[in-house]
């Protein structure tokens, strides 16, 4: 039994043949959005530009903020994000983050034993969807016998984990801290599984009403797709908050090569330029493929 996954460990989320490792979000209010991640989740800024900042821990990006003159706001049935989730590497870790976020008064919406993870739950001033979690050592988990694996909402016990925080003062979010998975709203699930199982080549690691999630390396999930706000909904319009788009980075370019294909063979649009290939999913949210 351990107490969590080492960014070192070839079990970590970002050591899979596939792993998410950034996300673009378009707020309305950029300085109070960008102060928000910093002050609350522990990011720190890596680059500012003329229309955003991207945030990170450890010199890795794993948030981009930028704004827009004409930026519409998205209603809550809209295709795009239902969270973006930030793995720490210990409960520790989990531990430390949550007294912080309860003394900087963070109102928290959620949290949820998740058997192969504990989670905490809460939204940007945006109210774009956050969760903060640590992964279960694998040898935790448990596998059914069609390769999914078994995952649950369970009660986390919060009192107790902040009981445990170490009492040493604050300094922003662990540096082996990543972007563990991302959530979408999606507007039909079969479609989901279409799209991420069979064009992109995840694993198709586990289903909820409504949900469906996706990974490589027998994770639990790099991408859950759910249709819970969203079912039956009109794909996303251009200039619009949210999540603007997001990455996958691939171990091997051949990997790569093989999902580019599939999109060809669809007749979806990419573009590749410096060997990212971008394109707009079914549901009209931002993916860039990398490797």
């Amino acid at each position: 039994m351990t107490d969590g996954t080492p960014l070192s460990s070839p079990d970590h989320a970002v050591n899979m043949p596939a792993h998410v490792d950034h996300s673009h979000l378009v707020v309305t209010d950029l300085p109070l959005t960008a102060q928000w991640y910093q002050n609350v989740m522990g990011l720190s800024v890596l680059d500012t530009s003329a229309s955003g900042q991207t945030l990170g821990v450890g010199g890795r990006p794993l948030l981009t903020l930028t704004t827009e003159g004409n930026v519409a706001r998205a209603s809550r049935r809209t295709p795009g994000l239902f969270h973006n989730a930030f793995l720490l590497p210990s409960r520790k870790e989990l531990s430390r983050w949550l007294a912080h976020a309860a003394h900087s008064g963070a109102r928290l919406t959620g949290a949820s034993d998740h058997l192969v993870s504990e989670a905490i739950y809460l939204d940007d001033p945006e109210g774009n969807g956050i969760e903060v979690y640590r992964d279960r050592g694998r040898d935790e988990w448990h596998y059914l016998d069609d390769g999914m694996v078994e995952m649950a909402t369970l009660p986390l016990d919060l009192q107790k984990l902040y009981d445990e925080a170490p009492k040493d003062a604050w300094a922003g979010l662990s540096e082996e801290s990543t972007m563990g998975h991302i959530h979408l709203q999606v507007s039909d699930i079969p479609q989901a599984d279409a799209f991420f199982r069979d064009v992109l080549g995840l694993d198709l690691m586990a289903r909820y009403p409504g949900a469906s999630f996706f990974a490589s390396g027998k994770y639990h999930h790099h991408i859950g797709a759910n249709v819970w706000n969203s079912r039956g909904a009109a794909k996303r319009e251009p200039h619009m908050t949210g999540l603007s788009d997001y990455t996958i980075r691939f171990s091997d370019a051949a990997r790569l090569q093989k999902a580019v294909e599939k999109l060809d063979e669809l007749g979806i649009p990419t573009t590749k330029e410096g060997g990212v290939v971008s394109l707009t999913d079914p549901w009209g949210i931002g993916l860039k493929l990398s490797a």
